[in-house]
């Protein structure tokens, strides 16, 4: 017999994946707790909030032709649903690369902040049509090529 969509049952997590965790239902069963339904935060890896064997409580979302889709966040209260590890600091920003020189065309500097979008998008479409023009002369040449 299928679970009720809405009730909160206990459950103990059988197995994880990197898509989420399978969890064994009270009175047999089983149901899918999938990585967005693990918690309010980003989940990187499931074996950051759940362990096998561990005990949880599980809403039903829904449940279909065998399969049941199971929530854990939206399980327990607002005020309990917290990471079990703290927040990551920011990454610090990359340094701006400079562009690979290009063969016989004159280089173009690394765009500034202030630059506009569209001055952005420009510059790198006219960099990308010299290399193209550059692969496609070079494939030319080796199609042209044939074997004595």
């Amino acid at each position: 017999m299928e679970p009720q969509v809405g009730r909160i049952l206990e459950g103990k997590v059988t197995s994880i994946m990197k898509f989420g965790a399978f969890v064994a239902l009270e009175g047999g069963g089983s149901g899918l707790v999938h990585i967005s339904e693990i918690a309010n935060t980003f989940v990187e890896d499931v074996h950051d909030f759940l362990q096998p064997g561990q005990a949880v409580k599980v809403l039903v979302l829904s449940a279909e032709n065998g399969r049941v889709n199971l929530s854990i966040k939206k399980a327990v209260p607002q005020e309990e649903r917290r990471s079990p590890r703290p927040p990551r600091p920011a990454a610090s920003p990359r340094p701006a690369r400079s562009p690979a020189p290009s063969r016989g065309r004159a280089t173009s500097l690394p765009p500034s902040a202030d630059q506009a979008f569209e001055d952005k998008l420009k510059q790198f479409l006219t960099s990308s049509e010299g290399k193209m023009a550059d692969l496609n002369r070079s494939m030319d040449g080796r199609r042209g090529r044939r074997r004595k």
